[in-house]
Order: C-alpha cells, then structure tokens, then sequence
C-alpha cells in the first residue's frame, strides 16, 4: 500500500540526512517499534463477536500495571461513570466491552511508546495529536453511523510512523554531525510518515482499513477500498490539530475544506463537532498521563 516510491523533497529537508532515510526505508533498516502483546490481543478480542467480559478483564488482568491505568482512567472525569468502579468486571458493566478495550489498546500502546532521548516534548505533541484524533474519529464515524471502534483506530493511529521518523532522522544526523532544524525535523515527519506507518501496520498486522488510513489519509480522494475511513482520519486529523495547535487555522480555513462536502457533513454537523473541543481535551489529558 506504499503510496509513493519517495515523498516528495522539501528545501527544508538536508539532502543527505533525506537520502540516508530513504535508502533505510527501502531496505528494510528501519528499527520499527514491537506492538505490546496485550495491545494486540485486546484488538484480536474487540473484533471477536464471541468476546466477553469475563476475557477481556482476565487480559487486562494479566499485566497489573495496565489494570491500574485502565480503571483510574475508567474513574476519571472522561468517561464520567455514575458510581466509582472498583474492578475490570464493573468497568466492563460500566462502560462496555467497546469502550474498556479502547482504554487498553491505549494505554498499552503508550507504554511500548518509541522513545527518542531529548525530544520528550515533541513525542508528547504527537501522542496527544493521536489522542485527539482518535476521540474525534469516533465522533465523526458515530455521526456517521460507521463503525466506532474501528474509526479510534484509525484516528490512534494514523500518525504511528513519526515518532518512528524522527527516532531515525535524528540518529541519522548525529551520525553524520549535522543539526537538524525544526523546520527540517517537521518536513521529515510530514513527508515520510506514510511510508513508515506501512511498515509498522504490515508489521502488526493490522486491520486493513487501519493501514488505509495511514497511507491515504491526506489524499483520502485516492484511497482504494476504504475511503469513508481515510475520509474520516483526515477530518479527525483537521480537528485534532484545530483544537490543540491554535493558531495552527481560523475557523473559516477549518470550515473550508473538501472533506466535510466528501462526508455530508453539513455547518451543524460542524458546530457539533466543534462544540466537542473540552470533551476531547479531557480526554487527550486523561489519557496522555
């Protein structure tokens, strides 16, 4: 699903930082990050139509460090249970199968986080972006009465290769002595992202409608098979950056985009999303600790 051979160069990028990334990716030299077990066989469980409750809290039972996280998140403000939950099995009572495994698949997912020693802030920046992303597409896909779950992970993890990016652009610089800039740096992660998040969604095996929007996401218009879900990861993109990066657009640049049209959303269904905003930082705060 490889949607270009090369990004295309930005002036931005030092070309011999950029060659060196290329020929890494070509060849299979990029150290792609291990999907934490228990994330993947909470996601095996969440498409299994023969799930339970019982399975899904002995799973999460079995690493006692993700249970805690899971049920002080189950606790939290977010998710707003009407009484305090005190086990998996009430969290599951509670809030669902759906929505007990999303806390897990995240939480999991932020504990096998790459990890890129001096830019602590920057991997921040992007797990609150995936974050957000993910609260949105849910509100995007139950708006569109598409399948919720599967739109979280879509928006999760549609940007899974940058931290991937920029763990290999800055080894590769300083093995070659050279300062990237945060000009560079972000060039980097925009234009090579795609191509990395392939190669860790065939790594994981992750579902097919997942590594579509990785791919196609910011060229939704293109997608093969899976357009409403790329569709719905670029708005979900949009709005995560809209709300977290202010002065990133104004409101009429937000509003004026093709995908709103691609998806039938109407201005009302834009107000509705946008009244969202305190919800999903919320959530984006909860989680991200």
């Amino acid at each position: 699903m490889d949607t270009a051979t090369r990004a295309p160069h930005n002036v931005d990028m030092p070309e011999q930082v950029e060659q060196a990334l290329v020929e890494r990716i070509d060849k299979d030299k990029i150290d792609l990050p291990v999907l934490p077990q228990v994330a993947g066989r909470v996601m095996a469980l969440a498409n299994d139509p023969d799930a339970d409750a019982a399975r899904l809290s002995a799973l999460i039972h079995q690493d006692q460090a993700l249970a805690a996280h899971v049920l002080r998140i189950s606790n939290s403000p977010a998710y707003m249970p009407r009484t305090p939950i005190a086990s998996l099995q009430h969290a599951v009572a509670m809030l669902g199968i759906s929505q007990l495994s999303e806390i897990a698949v995240t939480v999991s997912l932020k504990s096998g986080a790459v990890k890129v020693p001096g830019h602590e802030t920057e991997l921040r920046q992007l797990w609150r972006h995936a974050l957000a992303s993910g609260a949105y597409a849910k509100e995007i896909a139950r708006m569109r009465r598409y399948n919720v779950e599967s739109a979280y992970l879509c928006g999760l993890l549609h940007t899974v290769g940058k931290p991937v990016v920029l763990r290999t652009v800055t080894a590769i610089a300083a093995e070659m002595r050279f300062t990237l800039t945060p000009g560079a740096v972000t060039a980097f992660l925009d234009g090579y992202h795609p191509r990395v998040g392939n190669l860790i969604a065939t790594e994981w095996a992750l579902p097919p409608q997942v590594a579509e929007a990785i791919a196609y996401y910011s060229i939704h218009e293109q997608a093969p098979t899976h357009r409403q879900e790329a569709m719905m990861t670029c708005l979900a993109d949009r709005l995560a950056t809209y709300i977290l990066v202010p002065d990133s657009f104004d409101d009429s640049t937000l509003r004026d985009h093709s995908v709103f049209t691609d998806l039938n959303l109407y201005p009302n269904d834009i107000d509705a999303l946008l009244s969202l905003k305190e919800k999903v930082l919320s959530l984006v705060d909860t989680m991200a600790q």
